[in-house]
């Protein structure tokens, strides 16, 4: 959301974000949007976050039995039930206050832009009266097409199975915006059905590297020949737990390559002299620097994507969420290695990097897929703002959406 925001700034509109009082994720004060907080003591913090993560991996891990595997995931399930929770009392916050729906109805806005995860921003939209675009890739619901798009089960996997579009018969079994800003293309999605209002802006956020900071540069130069490793399991899942931690360092501290860990938590024992812990890092530069070997990742769509652009190999680390199916899509291009973080052990990472980093078909097919990504008539990030702008300008797109959604 941050790259359209800024874009939608750069090219002479006025946005305003209206967010809690306690959300660490988007700030205050920025130069490219007005804010409007809402008092909040509740919302989704990064403990909550922590927490979930937490119990994720202990039902991945442990050897539970039937009754403690179903009171984990009874547990998870509650963890959910207080983000949507927390979410519906903000927006009651909001709908209560009158001043401030005033406010926002006399400002005469010209859209609504928003994550349909916890649904707030359809709300808003809805009682505003505003046409509505949304920056998706999932819903609470499951993978964004579903809601929209037609999705044969013979060739659509169903999410959350990590299969591909090639299903025996016993796997196909298993498996009201205007605009629906699709943040995945068809380098990494499988080809399926779509409708006119869907947009696809896979790798919108990507761009061209920077040169990175000195004392980076210094680091990632002393790789020579041997090359770059960068590890980032993102915002949300930083903290591993510290025996996995441990068995990550390890297998580092045995190669001759560098290494760069956006790494949370206490600094692990095993860590090698080639491996630089960082509480940040500039993701999109390093990726796009010439000695980039290798990125692990837990598989976001974002970290993937951009992968894709800079044509960088991948070592997948899934948790939750979309992570093990964007993963699998990658696996089944042959350009990643997917490593269980439930079982994993110093041995079978090394031999997953190993394995990535010397086998050339998998840069290879990387290339190929950051190839394909590059030739498009109309960047991603334009393609976005030209249909947001269009929105704005048409006053909505009800003649691309079908008629139930109408």
């Amino acid at each position: 959301m941050k790259v359209l925001i800024e874009e939608l700034y750069t090219r002479g509109h006025n946005v305003t974000v209206l967010r809690a009082s306690n959300s660490w994720y988007i700030k205050e004060d920025s130069p490219f949007y007005t804010s409007i907080t809402v008092n909040n003591s509740g919302g989704i913090g990064e403990e909550l976050l922590d927490v979930f993560t937490e119990q994720i991996l202990v039902i991945r891990r442990e050897k539970l039995s039937f009754w403690n595997h179903l009171t984990l995931s009874s547990e998870v399930g509650r963890t959910f039930e207080e983000m949507h929770r927390n979410q519906l009392v903000l927006m009651g916050k909001i709908f209560e206050d009158k001043d401030l729906m005033a406010s926002l109805q006399t400002a005469k806005y010209d859209l609504v832009l928003t994550d349909p995860a916890f649904g707030g921003g359809f709300f808003l939209a809805h009682r505003l009266g505003l046409p509505l675009v949304l920056n998706v890739r999932w819903t609470m619901h499951g993978e964004a097409h579903y809601e929209i798009a037609p999705s044969p089960l013979s060739y659509v996997p169903v999410p959350g199975v990590k299969l591909t579009d090639k299903m025996t018969f016993g796997q196909r079994i298993w498996n009201d915006a205007d605009i629906w800003l699709m943040r995945n293309d068809f380098t990494f999605e499988f080809p399926r059905p779509t409708m006119p209002n869907i947009v696809y802006m896979g790798g919108f956020q990507c761009k061209p590297a920077k040169p990175l900071p000195a004392d980076l540069d210094k680091f990632v130069t002393s790789s020579g020949d041997h090359g770059l490793i960068i590890m980032s399991l993102g915002t949300l899942f930083s903290h591993l737990p510290q025996d996995i931690t441990e068995e990550i360092a390890a297998a580092f501290a045995r190669l001759p390559q560098k290494v760069i860990w956006r790494h949370a938590g206490p600094r692990p024992v095993n860590i090698g002299n080639n491996t630089l812990l960082v509480d940040w890092l500039p993701q999109n530069d390093l990726l796009g620097h010439p000695q980039t070997k290798v990125f692990i990742t837990h598989g976001g769509t974002n970290g993937i994507q951009e992968a894709i652009y800079h044509g960088v190999p991948i070592v997948g680390l899934p948790i939750v969420f979309d992570q093990p199916d964007n993963l699998s899509r990658m696996k089944v291009r042959g350009t990643a290695k997917l490593v269980d973080i439930a079982e994993l052990d110093r041995t079978m990472f090394l031999q997953a990097l190993e394995e990535v980093m010397y086998n050339s078909s998998y840069r290879e097919n990387m290339q190929r897929l950051s190839k394909l990504h590059h030739d498009q008539p109309m960047k991603p990030l334009d393609r976005a703002i030209f249909w947001i702008e269009f929105v704005m300008r048409n006053k909505g797109a009800s003649h691309l959406r079908t008629q139930s959604f109408r």
